[in-house]
């Protein structure tokens, strides 16, 4: 499986993204500069986290704006794999992909940690590999973690089963405890917690591996592909 890793100025987890397909998974990775790159010939997009542009306005909003999310959106639209990880997840907002928004953390400060979070839908791409209510233990970096949406918008991620992973101990204030969301199709997932920083057990936790491996698992099953 091949996977792009958009590179945005201020980028600075797509090296972690990177290691993790390239080198645990041994899947076929290349990083792709926002500027140059076409994501016409990759399986599946990543947007890692960082600061894109510095967050200059709200975070992730000039990243949004850029000819590379008209890329993302057209290979989305096309039902291609795109997985948002913290400033990724910001950008998929702030570009329409996802419902919602994010705001500061309700304490106003940066927090940098291990947390547990509960898989609410373990029937998406990403996270066949878990069990349903299986706790898992990610870390957080984020100083905009703090999900909001209206009461509708609620109802619908609710109804239509998007909310893939809520905090256990809400960190930041996010409404209904949500630390991750899929879009009504299924291929676009967001989410605040980083699980390619999970990926290795020497790092504290492996629950994140899970999440590759099952993106891939279900392409290959999508596509007959064996290896």
């Amino acid at each position: 499986m091949k996977f792009a890793v958009v590179v945005f100025p201020g980028s600075n987890c797509d090296r972690d993204m990177y290691h993790v397909v390239k080198d645990v998974l041994q899947e076929d990775a290349a990083l792709v500069w926002h500027e140059t790159g076409n994501l016409e010939n990759y399986d599946a997009i990543l947007l890692p986290g960082g600061f894109s542009y510095g967050d200059y306005l709200r975070s992730g909003a000039v990243a949004a704006a850029s000819d590379m999310m008209s890329q993302v959106k057209k290979q989305a639209e096309q039902g291609k794999p795109v997985l948002g990880v913290c400033n990724g997840f910001q950008v998929l907002l702030e570009a329409g992909l996802l419902p919602g928004a994010m705001l500061p953390n309700k304490h106003l400060a940066f927090m940098c940690h291990q947390e547990p979070l509960e898989v609410t839908n373990n029937q998406t791409l990403f996270t066949t590999g878990y069990e349903q209510g299986e706790v898992v233990h990610f870390p957080i970096a984020h100083g905009e973690g703090n999900y909001f949406c209206d009461d509708k918008t609620m109802a619908a991620l609710q109804a239509n089963n998007q909310i893939v992973f809520t905090y256990k101990q809400n960190p930041n204030g996010s409404a209904g405890d949500i630390a991750g969301i899929v879009n009504e199709q299924g291929n676009v997932l967001g989410m605040m917690p980083h699980p390619e920083r999970a990926s290795e057990a020497i790092l504290g936790s492996d629950d994140g591996i899970r999440l590759f491996q099952s993106l891939i698992k279900n392409w290959r099953d999508a596509y007959a592909i064996n290896v």
